[in-house]
């Protein structure tokens, strides 16, 4: 009987484990300095069309960047959500750009209708190579990584393999914004 319940105990824990997500690590994390320059394609915003450096371009302010292999509903709720949020926060100079990390023909085109679309204004969409930035070390299983940093320090980090990423997530993160908008 003791062995039947261990047993049951054992497969239980077994068939919990998957629905408790592994953290995965992507991108610098807390406390780490943001890795520095690099210039993916810009698809939206002043420098649309070039190879410019977003990290550069915001210096020491507060910035939500994220690195996505593509896109999905719960990006685009993301990206809105942080697009929401740097127009509120324009004063603190707060800054935001997404990073896809792709080769895929015709991604250009899908991201400036999405931005169209969606009315993201101030978050700048772009794209790099799928391996990203070298000395950013985005996993390649991680679908979005999400890095909140102020004078290029990390606040937070979140990283979600594909289809992980859900809403509750999403109110996490964008409830982490303040951490980076104050000077502490």
């Amino acid at each position: 009987m003791k062995f039947r319940l261990f047993a049951a105990a054992v497969a239980a824990l077994a068939l919990a484990l998957p629905a408790s997500a592994e953290h995965i690590k992507s991108g610098p994390q807390a406390g780490e300095k943001v890795p520095g320059p690099f210039h993916p394609v810009n698809v939206t915003g002043e420098h649309k069309g070039e190879k410019f450096c977003l990290f550069c371009v915001n210096g020491e302010n507060p910035v939500a960047m994220v690195f996505a292999r593509e896109s999905s509903p719960e990006l685009t709720k993301l990206i809105k959500k942080l697009d929401s949020a740097t127009a509120k926060n324009k004063d603190k100079s707060m800054g935001s750009f997404v990073v896809f990390l792709s080769d895929k023909e015709g991604l250009d085109k899908e991201i400036a209708t999405l931005a169209e679309k969606e009315k993201i204004e101030k978050t700048v969409l772009s794209i790099d190579n799928p391996a990203g930035p070298k000395a950013y070390n985005v996993a390649k299983d991680a679908e979005v990584t999400v890095v909140l940093y102020r004078d290029r320090t990390v606040k937070a980090n979140h990283a979600f393999k594909k289809g992980e990423l859900t809403d509750k997530d999403i109110e996490k993160i964008v409830s982490e914004v303040p951490m980076i908008l104050s000077e502490k």
